[in-house]
């Protein structure tokens, strides 16, 4: 059994068969029978039993097998009543005979599944002569390597070494392996053939690196994707990098350079091939992090108002312990800042000597002058991030006292403060951007239109809270205290105010004042009043604290405040724990810069969201995320385990956070005393309904411990998943990466109702068979708007049908084809063309090209089972067609609609009262208006530009002026005459350059970028519809045009058209690599170039096009 001795050759495959194990044999009526299957000793036929036939008919001859699926993906497994309950990942399917009839089967386990797999296609693609791979299993790369090894490290030339040399070699070649664990391997096999030497030959050398270095499931993978080679050439790589890894615009020489860098043996980087251990490399390394790489970085538009990020922040900095009998310490700054960390507090008192102190009041052994520690954040301030750090003042000293602290900053800071008075005409809170390397105060401020020299305000401090909490007279008086006009002075933008309520906060507050919730408040405003919490910050800056309650320290729940939109989630760094996970893998995001932006929704002025959303979003299109937990590697013992041994029975979580229509978790099997490489094969499906909040935790367990089951955890945002083959890095129960500790993964991201683009983010899933679901517009209660509004009804329909059926055919195209849902087009055309042969192997169709539509045509009369597969795909063809045709008149509909309905936004109030809404009334029109103009609106869960470079000459067409300043600056200057000006079109200043591949033609998607906002750039001009950004360039300037960053449901539609196009442009050109343009005549093929030339410019002029 594959537990005894792991399957690292096609010989390994082929002798399981051969002794033969249990299979359940699925019949179409539903029943299932178990039968024990094995193959003849002379290849040709695989025989089970028991059966009711003769023996000779209860056999398939290797020869008749046409194909081997992998999962269940058959009509006898898509139509069983017991589907369900059978494991996807165990099943898998023998289809034989001309008609392609299939022996559908299910394994005990995926090992079990995999071993069958591979050995009969390794059967069937060399079924001409089945024994040779015998004679040359002693000759393959690997072998051929591993001897020169041995023979470099055989001094001596005896064919035979020290065992501490052998192991020493080993551990060289594979330093993650134990040493003792590889002594244990060379007893083994010195044992079994009955030999009293220690000393280690070639051949058993070889063994136990086979047997200790291969990975059966990354084995499975290389002869899966290498067409049952047991290497992968640089075509195989290539398609494996497209298709599965989700990477674009791949050349033959990425490939070879992967090769060279990660191939072991000489031979394999000179005729460029991977063999299974550079293969195994490679898929460690961290080009196949799971991480996107591109979120290493600042990805997202900084130059939003401050209330639109949600901002790193630390409760009780100066804590290193738990709040109650903790020390103060000056590390626990070094830390958080270190940790990107933007907002930290001081907690100042009165000390000796005139001279402020920070400590923790519950323990006053351990005081910190406050210049010291002005100047530890002075130092590493701005060491992970550049862009701008909260000071929250929390203010107990004496007037004198409060003096010194403002003499201090002045003096530390020097002009890193902001104290620049906020402007009363803006409306919002300055950029990220615009306060880079600042330094800002929050805390009291005394009223700016009086020359007083000091001042009663409010004391706001968490403590007082406790104190309230625990009096049993508690008057609810604000306790007063004095405040200095020097330390108010340093107060600008963050002026900390007490929050009322969200009706007098909407009229009166200003949006440089700051409101500070308790963990207990903000969660009973969640509760009652979700909407309105959203919507207060949109534009005000909200900060939350952990309860006082909280003695031991422990962290509140991030996510049920960022549900709301609160920007400031103050969290106790000095606790480790699921809480802290949360934080910590939500700001590993944009490049770590401790500012993340908020999903659109809960940005535009005008729009619906509900924290307490337990459905669909309005104008979301939910996303199905798929993860398969394949494996792990090299998992600990947990740390509290001190009286258990080293074996553990591991398991993995894997936790969905999110708004609470995404929370969700699914656990694997338990994998009996296994550490080393645990095979869980086992996958699950989410429903992630908005992506931009959504954060995946996967949690490994130990089933079996003793006072502590931890072994390690990582949390990623949804929008940093990359998809395909991924390893994640597991962290210890304090955050640290643990070295060599990983889980292999295959992660998909889908369109929820199935079809999809086959780019990086959107291969396509059915998620079963459900009736189609439309997020309904809702009535106002005023018959003008509601006029307005159902005019956008039907063509609200027209556009989910258009995208719905076009998706819905590429998904039964994928299972005619009998590939997984999460199969890209590419995978599909590949199988199509190896079907649609003669049986001479010719093609028995032909590319043909209708205006510029890629049909195909048969060469002649075809069987059935061609002709059904022609017909799902003239299907699919022509439902993208239908949709790239007719997505603009329905587009223009919908956005007239919205425009329509956007005009009554400032009369909405006026209305109503006419009507005689008032209260309750008048608030549900209010909501119910936002609600259809985010339907309307469609939020996209991510940006996907279409980039255009335009040269200098064009971009000064539009009569728009820049003059070079330097090389790297540029200033952007506007026509005053030209009609935009009214319409208050502004130019924003950004660093850093626009990504290298937006910078060369020709135009090009740009959809397998995952970003939000808009990509770093020069300057950026908001005309409205359209974005322009003028990057740096020494001979002029490049103008890139983007959509709007919200885009609408006919956004939705054109970015479907675009997604069709791609389509189209992807099934040609695999058409064409596939040969299937050559028909009689010749010239099919550069025909076919000509017509991708049109999709090109047809794709192209969508961006010159109307909105």
């Amino acid at each position: 059994m594959p537990s005894e001795k792991k399957i690292s050759s096609a010989h390994d495959c082929i002798s399981f068969m051969q002794g033969g194990c249990e299979l359940k044999k699925v019949r179409p009526n539903s029943r299932i029978y178990n039968r024990f299957f094995t193959l003849d000793t002379d290849l040709q036929a695989l025989r089970w039993e028991p059966s009711k036939k003769d023996q000779e008919k209860a056999k398939l001859d290797i020869a008749a097998v046409k194909e081997i699926r992998l999962g269940k993906n058959t009509e006898t497994f898509r139509n069983n009543g017991l589907a369900d309950q059978i494991c996807e990942d165990c099943a898998f399917s023998i289809l034989h005979g001309e008609n392609y009839e299939s022996l559908d089967l299910v394994a005990n386990s995926a090992d079990v599944a995999n071993i069958w797999v591979s050995g009969l296609r390794y059967l069937v693609s060399r079924s001409k002569q089945p024994l040779d791979f015998m004679e040359g299993s002693q000759n393959t790369p690997r072998l051929m390597w591993l001897k020169t090894m041995f023979e470099a490290a055989d001094v001596d030339g005896n064919g035979i070494m020290l065992e501490d040399t052998a192991v020493g070699l080993i551990k060289q070649l594979n330093p993650t392996l134990k040493e003792s664990k590889i002594r244990l391997k060379f007893k083994e096999i010195q044992k079994s053939k009955e030999k009293l030497t220690t000393r280690v030959t070639e051949e058993e050398f070889c063994e136990a690196f086979c047997e200790l270095c291969t990975r059966p499931e990354v084995y499975f993978l290389l002869v899966q994707i290498s067409k049952n080679k047991e290497y992968l050439d640089a075509n195989d790589l290539m398609l494996f990098l497209e298709a599965e890894q989700g990477v674009a615009h791949i050349t033959e020489g990425m490939c070879l350079d992967i090769i060279r860098r990660f191939e072991l043996s000489e031979e394999g980087r000179q005729k460029g091939f991977l063999t299974i251990d550079g293969f195994t490399q490679y898929l460690l390394s961290p080009e196949c992090d799971i991480f996107d790489p591109e979120q290493k970085k600042v990805a997202q538009d900084m130059s939003q108002p401050l209330s639109h990020y949600y901002i790193n922040a630390s409760h009780n900095t100066y804590l290193i312990e738990d709040q109650f009998r903790g020390p103060a310490d000056v590390n626990g700054y070094v830390r958080a800042l270190k940790m990107g960390c933007r907002s930290i507090e001081l907690d100042v008192s009165d000390g000796p000597d005139s001279e402020p102190i920070l400590c923790n009041r519950n323990n006053m052994t351990t005081q910190l002058s406050f210049r010291s520690v002005l100047e530890v954040v002075n130092k590493f301030a701005f060491v992970s991030s550049e862009y701008p750090l909260i000071l929250c003042l929390g203010n107990h000293c004496s007037l004198p006292q409060q003096k010194v602290m403002a003499q201090q900053m002045e003096k530390v800071f020097g002009d890193q403060l902001y104290t620049e008075a906020p402007v009363s005409s803006d409306s919002y809170l300055p950029s990220p951007e615009k306060l880079k390397r600042m330094i800002i105060v929050k805390g009291k401020k005394l009223p700016s239109d009086s020359d007083v020299l000091e001042g009663d305000v409010t004391d706001e401090d968490e403590e007082a809270e406790m104190s309230r909490r625990m009096s049993v007279e508690d008057s609810g008086e604000q306790k007063q205290i004095r405040l200095c006009r020097e330390l108010s002075d340093l107060v600008s933008i963050c002026k900390s105010v007490q929050y009322r309520d969200f009706e007098l906060s909407m009229k009166s507050q200003n949006y440089w004042e700051v409101c500070s919730f308790s963990e207990t408040e903000a969660s009973r405003i969640a509760n009652e009043y979700p909407e309105d919490f959203v919507n207060y910050n949109k534009k005000f800056l909200s900060r939350v604290y952990p309860s006082a309650m909280r003695i031991d320290s422990s962290n509140l729940n991030p996510q049920d405040f960022w549900n709301c939109g609160c920007q400031i989630v103050a969290m106790n760094f000095q606790t480790p724990g699921p809480m802290m996970d949360l934080h910590t893998g939500w700001f590993l995001q944009n490049g770590g810069c401790g500012y993340v932006l908020r999903p659109s929704v809960m940005r535009d002025e005008v729009s619906y969201f509900s924290a307490n959303t337990k459905g669909i979003v309005p104008g979301v299109s939910p996303l199905a995320l798929h993860i398969k937990i394949i494996s792990g590697q090299n998992f600990p013992k947990p740390k509290g385990a001190c009286a258990k041994g080293d074996v553990i029975d591991p398991y993995v979580c894997v936790e969905i956070h999110g708004i609470p229509a995404d929370c969700a978790e699914q656990r694997t099997k338990t994998v009996q005393q296994n550490s080393d490489n645990p095979i869980f094969d086992e996958t699950f499906e989410f429903q992630v309904n908005l992506p931009e909040l959504a954060m995946i935790r996967f949690v490994v367990l130990d089933d079996d411990y003793i006072g502590d089951e931890f072994i390690g955890q990582y949390t990623i945002p949804f929008e940093c998943l990359q998809p395909g083959y991924r390893h994640v890095p597991l962290r210890s129960f304090v955050g640290d990466i643990m070295e060599h500790v990983t889980l292999f993964v295959h992660i998909a991201i889908t369109n929820r109702s199935g079809g999809g683009k086959g780019q990086k983010r959107s291969l396509s899933v059915r998620m079963g068979k459900k009736v189609r679901e439309y997020t309904m517009l809702r009535n106002i209660g005023l018959k003008t708007i509601d006029d307005v509004f159902k005019m956008a009804v039907h063509p609200l329909r027209e556009a989910m049908e258009m995208r719905e059926n076009m998706q819905s055919a590429i998904v039964s195209v994928k299972e005619l084809c009998g590939l997984p849902p999460i199969a890209s087009l590419k995978q599909c055309l590949l199988t199509l063309s190896s079907r649609l042969v003669t049986t001479d192997n010719s093609p028995s169709v032909t590319l043909v090209m209708r205006d510029t539509f890629p049909y195909l045509e048969p060469l002649g009369a075809i069987p059935d089972v061609q002709k059904r597969m022609l017909a799902a795909y003239d299907l699919m063809i022509q439902e993208s067609r239908f949709l790239i045709e007719m997505a603009d008149a329905v587009q223009e509909k919908i956005v007239q609609c919205q425009k329509a309905g956007m005009g009554f936004h400032e009369e909405l109030h006026n209305l109503a009262a006419k009507e005689g809404l008032k209260g309750r009334k008048l608030n549900k029109a209010a909501e119910s208006f936002a609600w259809n103009i985010t339907v309307l609106k469609g939020y996209r869960t991510r940006v996907e530009p279409r980039v255009i470079t335009r040269e200098w000459d064009d971009a000064a067409s539009d009569n728009h002026r820049v003059f070079a300043e330097n090389e790297t600056r540029m200033s952007l200057v506007k026509d005053a005459s030209r009609p935009e000006a009214a319409l208050g079109i502004k130019a924003v200043h950004l660093q850093g350059l626009v990504h290298p591949d937006w910078m060369s033609p020709p135009a090009r998607s740009l959809s397998h970028r995952s970003i939000r906002g808009i990509p770093r750039c020069s300057h950026v001009l908001h005309t409205g519809h359209d974005i322009l950004l003028i990057t740096q360039a020494s001979k002029g300037a490049v103008g890139k045009k983007l959509p709007p960053m919200s885009l609408g449901q006919g956004d939705l539609l054109k970015s479907a058209k675009h997604e069709a196009l791609e389509n189209m442009k992807q099934v040609q050109l695999a058409c064409l690599s596939c040969g299937l343009s050559r028909a009689p005549g010749g010239g099919a093929e550069a025909k076919g170039k000509r017509s991708l030339e049109a999709i090109e410019e047809r794709e192209g002029g969508e961006d010159s096009g109307r909105p």
